[in-house]
């Protein structure tokens, strides 16, 4: 009977297909065999199993909100899980409970559960996770998944470091609870993962008391030594800011972009006039100090005003906003790849994202901000630049990262909108990673994509053999998130 059910949810109509063969790059199609609109946990077992028992098992990738740009969660003549179907028939519930070892709280929510809907639900109880993306609209289990970053991540570490517990579908079928006592080696493998030894379909996250209001601040430099050494500074102070997120602004990145609408034309007007003498290049340091209604109000702005002296931007391009808690965090607005407008339709984002040393920044700067991604004269979208703290990383997670004590995160949110766009966009991709390939910069690439198995097992460094040697213990088969091109090459 539950074959049956399942027969019946596995879809292979054109309009399933097609919405799972694209996701948020929209850089190709990876053409599914079916597609799973599971009603319970149970239809994911069911299929993984069956997959499982033939002599050539097909692949199966679980898909949330489709937000991943370079096809990690699709599956070639394979089965799509889409996850948000159990969003759909199960609602967005959250538990919450107290914690007996930490006397703090936390969640237990759905790996096909959004942020922004945990945010909501667990505001309800004056709590909220610590850890946050800067667009809430993905699913747990795919921030999970790969990291989980942001300006928050320098202080609490990425969302991978405030999981307590987690039930996952492994590649052979078994549904497992993990944590960090409790069947680890399947707990720190997830964490980071990729989506190579299990589905996430709920994890039990860590809660704080959620402040009301946000003391919202960004600062304009034209000197990039100034820019990074004061964003270390902020990172490495008691008492500090709760936020900290650098981002260039260039003549095709302008100061408001899909992140946020901070600026007012005005404060706009201001900045570019001032980058027509910075040949066109300046640096946006972007920080946040969170308060509660209850707190003195004259205390919060001296504590702000003292961390800002102790800052060397420009003077007078300081511009503040004080607004709530849940404007900052959900500042950048809901772009659902389900639900694209036309102009979405023919955007691609062929992003690169990576972690960069901070002992090779000066380098990474002259050679590839200012020689490839500034005199392009390209770039179109978003371009990031912060620093975040090993220590806040568990080293038995499947995340890599460089080996030094600070690494820097850049981003580079480029969108293209003509069929050779993106060509060209990838070129500058290759050309960056060519660079520190020959000047011995050993950045890591964060949500990676690799074409070879030479470059995987480089990625993972000292991390490999473990990594593999966890495929063979919970998918053996080679069965998940072959999208991800690691042991399913094509």
């Amino acid at each position: 009977m539950q074959s049956l059910e399942i027969s019946v949810r596995l879809h292979t109509d054109p309009d399933s297909i097609k919405n799972n063969s694209k996701d948020y790059g929209n850089l190709g199609q990876e053409i599914p065999s079916a597609v799973l609109y599971p009603s319970s946990i149970n239809d994911i077992i069911t299929v993984i199993k069956f997959a499982n028992n033939l002599s050539t098992p097909f692949t199966i990738a679980a898909r949330g909100s489709g937000h991943s740009v370079r096809g990690q969660a699709s599956a070639r003549g394979g089965v799509v899980v889409d996850m948000k179907s159990l969003r759909i028939i199960t609602g967005n519930g959250v538990k919450i409970s107290r914690n007996p070892d930490s006397l703090g709280f936390y969640a237990d929510v759905r790996g096909e559960q959004r942020w922004i809907d945990i945010l909501f639900a667990t505001l309800e109880h004056g709590l909220a996770p610590v850890s946050w993306t800067d667009y809430l609209h993905l699913t747990v289990g795919g921030t999970l998944s790969n990291g989980g970053i942001s300006g928050q991540s320098f202080l609490h570490g990425p969302q991978i470091s405030n999981v307590l517990e987690m039930d996952v579908i492994t590649g052979k079928g078994e549904l497992m609870t993990c944590s960090k006592h409790t069947n680890s080696e399947l707990f720190y493998a997830v964490l980071g993962g990729l989506g190579q030894f299990g589905v996430i379909t709920r994890a039990r996250i860590v809660l704080e008391k959620a402040p009301s209001r946000a003391k919202w601040v960004r600062l304009i430099y034209s000197d990039f030594s100034k820019f990074t050494q004061d964003q270390e500074h902020l990172i490495s102070i008691a008492n500090g800011p709760n936020y900290v997120e650098g981002s260039l602004i260039t003549n095709h990145s302008s100061p408001n972009n899909w992140r946020s609408s901070f600026y007012s034309p005005s404060h706009q007007s201001k900045i570019f006039s001032l980058s027509r003498h910075t040949q066109g290049l300046l640096y946006s340091l972007e920080l946040v100090k969170y308060y509660d209604h209850d707190h003195d109000l004259n205390a919060i702005d001296q504590e702000l005003e003292s961390l800002l002296k102790e800052l060397n931007y420009i003077p007078g391009f300081m511009f503040k906003k004080d607004v709530s808690f849940v404007d900052f965090l959900s500042r950048v607005g809901s772009r659902d790849s389900t639900q694209s407008t036309e102009e979405e339709k023919i955007e691609a984002h062929p992003w690169l994202n990576l972690f960069v040393p901070k002992s090779r920044v000066s380098d990474f700067y002259t050679g590839v901000l200012l020689n490839i991604v500034h005199r392009c004269n390209l770039i179109s979208g978003p371009i990031l630049f912060y620093p975040l703290s090993r220590k806040k990383w568990e080293d038995r997670m499947s995340a890599v990262t460089p080996d030094e004590d600070i690494f820097y995160a850049l981003g580079l949110l480029h969108t293209s909108y003509m069929s050779n766009e993106s060509e060209i966009f990838d070129k500058v991709n290759d050309e960056i990673m060519e660079f520190c390939e020959e000047g011995g910069i050993e950045v890591k690439q964060y949500l990676p994509h690799y074409k070879s198995r030479k470059d995987w097992i480089k990625h993972f460094g000292p991390k490999w053999s473990v990594f593999q040697e966890m495929k063979m213990k919970f998918d053996p088969k080679m069965i998940l998130s072959p999208g991800q091109r690691i042991f399913n090459l094509v």
